[in-house]
């Protein structure tokens, strides 16, 4: 069915051969059949980090060979419940690891599955969006600029179609595409009326046919060789990965340094080894990137649920650090629901809004004008009721509205003017034509900008036919248009010309007909989303292609400004090594710029970049995916964007809202918080582990911990307490902070005092119950050694509480009401109590009940670095509050 040299076949030849035809595509039915037939629309699987490659990698890790070395060390020497145990430590840990892992991994294909292409496909002669997946040979596909092509086609008709197929042939210019028949032997590189697998559309639009997939396409054909995907690691997990490769060479040095301390002063060298083993497992933040993963995942899932999909890690870093957010008007400050409500002829003004049909009276053929080219001057084509159509421009559906509006029927139009073709919008024109046949001759249609529309004019359609374009009559036209943009109005120009046939320019010696004032009401939220952004820290800059005049009042209807701030031009936005030092300032102060295009808006970035800001841009063309690129942070919108800015970009949103780019900053702030949070209760947990068993060594006591039970509680009050942390929702002021420092380390010198002091409280606890527990007659070594190791247990639990941020309330704040910390609570609690209470846990263990007054001493000594963590922050926030802002301590 599919032929061999589709580029050669004449078209009709072609659809013949595929089935199908272009008026109708093909049917569900005939679909769902070839789909069985020819598979999926995909490249071969990318194999994904199996199940046992993480398994591997858990075992492969310096953690598991130091508990190994540990365990074979217990079986040498004949401790058969000892190694047996540590055996079981490593099973659990890499239980522990493994799932976290999997479930990180699981989290973040999940969201890729979210980010579905989707393509135009016309299928019982109806239009609609299907995606790419489900193309089969023989579907009718629409194609405009921005959308990324997902099959390889040959075109049956285009207009000014330019493509990007770099991907194939290196070759980075666009290609420009016609449909013409190309002979057999036609290279690949050198097949303008064909369109491939993985090229992006630039320029133009056009309707083609599928004639391979999947794997039968060029793409495919190069891609034999399965890929194996890489892991992407964010620049905080490769910071947490350095941190914690720098503490495992520190550790080991002071795991020896006690081993040997411990082995001169006449201790068993066996147990002085397992020792120093188990210090350097309890010590290593071995899991830290697989936590921040974990917190990572689960902090885009939430973004997910509040319609940001992202579609790269290292985003969710860069959103936190954002410091100027730069935004598109339509359709994100905007509700893209286009509504046309005012038509203007000369000096007359119509209202298309209330249902009613106006009474146009001596400008009723001058309206018919206007209305023939709403109708004609399209790229959507109706469903053959005439209806308008769910799918397609927000701005060309309002137009057919305005045509119903006034009474006149758009289906009428077109069957009275067949189109021949059409010259498809150019970004840079800022408009369109399209030529139908009629009895006068071939009719040009044009609609686009005002500016550009009427410098192509010569005459002007009014109550007496065409005149002259006076400047006169030019003065009313753009007093119009100001009197519209003054109410934030979006205006379009409308224009015909009759020429002798389709191969004349569309723009020359144009007739103006009239203006179609649309309103497109703010959304509801954005006011709120706006404040909370400037409450932030974060400076909102509105960039729009319309009027100058109807952004400026915009901005100041969604709160963006105050008052009536007059927008640059983007001809204003100058090289920054051609601006002075006051044009410089004045760019980056301003808050709106209209007529902006791609180029200005990189200038825009790069200004701001310079002046040390963190970027985030919105887009939704494809002239925009280089400033998407640009930015710190790149946000596609989901709804109207085309496929190239959502490849180019970091983040996509479902729902195009600018509220959801606030909502999507504050969550890369609450994981980034969480991830210092469960960092420096990690290692201030760690290192007091350390301290005790060091100390103790240092000053001659009995060992304050055993090996295995050092290992027992690394295990359970480390890994649990910190997942629950990374889950954390966050605080609701974390808005109300300024943007962090991105270039500062995740734990400054402030924070590292935070853990020593810390480390040093919870030790200081454990040691004097320890110290007081053997000067009590009563007490054996193993029950003093037992008060010891529960006192640490308890002490670093509760320890989570200290998490807090530092002007949050003591009793009610993000930590307090996780669920998830409550849950790693109670779960590390019953494991505490069976390693004390059940034989088969307390004889490997060494452990034994500490009795009544234990129990007592146990539970107020593990208290006292919790009231003291709390006491310092409150001394923190009332005395030490700009030291404390300088470091940027704990929040």
């Amino acid at each position: 069915m599919i032929p061999n040299n589709p580029h050669a076949l004449d078209l009709n030849d072609l659809l013949d051969r595929l089935g199908t035809e272009a008026d109708t595509g093909l049917s569900s039915a005939e679909a769902s059949e070839r789909y069985e037939l020819y598979g999926a629309n995909a490249l071969a699987n990318v194999k994904r980090k199996s199940s046992w490659l993480i398994l591997v990698g858990q075992l492969k890790s310096l953690l598991t060979a130091l508990l190994a070395a540990a365990a074979l060390l217990s079986f040498l020497y004949g401790d058969f419940i000892e190694g047996s145990a540590i055996a079981v430590v490593i099973i659990v840990n890499t239980a522990i690891g493994f799932f976290s892992e999997l479930n990180a991994i699981n989290s973040i294909n999940a969201l890729r599955k979210l980010g579905v292409t989707l393509s135009r496909v016309r299928r019982n002669a109806r239009v609609d969006f299907v995606p790419a997946e489900e193309l089969v040979p023989g579907d009718i596909i629409f194609l405009e600029a921005g959308d990324v092509v997902t099959a390889d086609m040959r075109l049956i008709v285009s207009s000014q179609l330019e493509c990007n197929e770099s991907l194939l042939t290196g070759e980075s210019e666009p290609v420009s595409k016609q449909c013409a028949c190309l002979a057999p032997d036609t290279p690949l590189h050198e097949r303008p009326n064909m369109v491939f697998k993985g090229s992006s559309v630039t320029r133009g639009n056009a309707t083609a046919v599928v004639v391979a997939t999947g794997m039968a396409s060029q793409l495919g054909a190069i891609a034999t060789l399965t890929h194996e995907a890489h892991d992407e690691l964010t620049p905080l997990e490769k910071r947490l990965h350095r941190l914690s490769l720098q503490l495992v060479w520190i550790v080991l040095v002071i795991a020896i340094a006690v081993a040997a301390i411990g082995w001169m002063d006449g201790r068993d060298m066996v147990l002085m080894i397992k020792t120093g083993i188990a210090l350097a497992v309890a010590a290593v933040p071995e899991g830290l990137p697989i936590v921040a993963t974990l917190a990572l995942a689960r902090g885009m899932l939430r973004m997910a649920k509040r319609n940001a999909l992202v579609e790269r890690l290292s985003a969710v870093e860069g959103l936190g650090a954002v410091t100027v957010l730069f935004t598109d008007k339509t359709g994100t400050l905007t509700m893209n629901n286009m509504t046309a409500s005012d038509l203007f002829i000369g000096e007359n003004r119509f209202s298309l809004e209330g249902g009613g049909v106006p009474k146009f009276g001596v400008h009723s053929d001058a309206v018919q004008r206007v209305m023939r080219a709403c109708s004609l001057c399209s790229s959507i084509e109706l469903a053959k009721t005439g209806r308008t159509p769910a799918i397609g421009d927000p701005t060309e559906i309002a137009l057919f509205d305005s045509v119903n509006q006034a009474g006149f029927s758009v289906n009428a139009f077109r069957s009275q003017y067949p189109r021949l073709k059409e010259d498809a919008f150019d970004p840079e024109r800022r408009m369109m034509a399209t030529y139908h046949r009629s009895d006068e001759g071939v009719l040009v249609a044009v609609k686009g900008a005002p500016e550009s529309v009427l410098s192509h004019c010569t005459s002007v359609c009014g109550k007496d036919g065409a005149t002259l374009l006076s400047k006169t009559a030019e003065k009313v036209i753009y007093d119009a248009i100001d009197a519209a943009a003054l109410q934030g109005l979006r205006v379009l120009a409308l224009a015909d010309r009759m020429v002798s046939g389709e191969d004349e320019a569309p723009y020359q010696d144009l007739t103006f007909l009239g203006l179609v004032a649309m309103r497109d009401p703010p959304r509801p939220d954005v006011q709120k989303a706006i404040r909370a952004a400037r409450k932030a820290g974060i400076k909102v800059i509105m960039l729009t292609g319309d009027n100058p005049v109807t952004g400026s009042a915009i901005a100041q209807a969604v709160g963006l400004t105050d008052t009536r701030e007059n927008a640059i031009l983007g001809t204003g936005i100058a090289p920054q090594e051609t601006l002075t030092e006051n044009q410089r300032e004045n760019l980056l102060c301003a808050r709106v710029f209209a007529r902006v295009d791609p180029k200005q808006k990189l200038e825009l970035i790069s200004l701001h970049q310079a002046a040390g800001e963190i970027v985030a841009m919105t887009g939704d063309g494809v002239n925009d995916a280089p400033a998407l690129k640009k930015a710190d942070v790149g946000v596609a919108m989901g709804l109207r964007g085309t496929q190239v800015a959502k490849e180019a970009a970091d983040i996509v949103l479902l729902d195009d809202a600018f509220a959801t780019i606030v909502a999507a900053i504050r969550e890369g702030r609450v994981i980034y918080s969480n991830i210092r949070k469960f960092v420096i209760y990690l290692l201030s947990c760690n290192l007091s582990e350390v301290l005790i068993v060091a100390i103790g060594i240092a000053f001659g006591m009995p060992l304050p911990l055993l090996p295995l039970q050092i290992l027992f509680l690394n295990l359970v009050t480390d890994v649990f307490p910190a997942l629950a942390l990374g889950a954390g929702e966050g605080d609701s002021r974390v808005l109300e902070r300024p943007p962090r420092d991105p270039k500062k380390e995740m734990l400054t010198k402030g924070h590292w005092v935070v853990i020593a002091v810390y480390g040093l409280i919870i030790t200081a606890s454990v040691l004097a119950a320890f110290l007081w527990a053997l000067r009590q007659p009563e007490v054996s070594e193993g029950q003093a050694r037992t008060i010891a190791f529960l006192t640490l247990a308890y002490a670093q639990l509760w320890h989570v509480f200290n998490m807090r941020g530092r002007i949050s309330n003591p009793i009610i704040n993000p930590v307090t009401c996780n669920p998830y910390v409550w849950g790693a609570i109670s779960l590390c609690i019953l494991l505490i109590m069976g390693a004390v209470y059940i034989p088969v846990f307390a004889v490997p263990l060494q452990l034994s009940p500490p009795g009544y007054v234990g129990w007592v001493v146990t539970l107020v000594a593990s208290v006292v670095p919790l009231l003291l963590g709390q006491i310092l922050k409150e001394v923190d926030r009332i005395v030490l509050g700009s030291v404390a802002r300088q470091h940027n301590l704990l929040r």
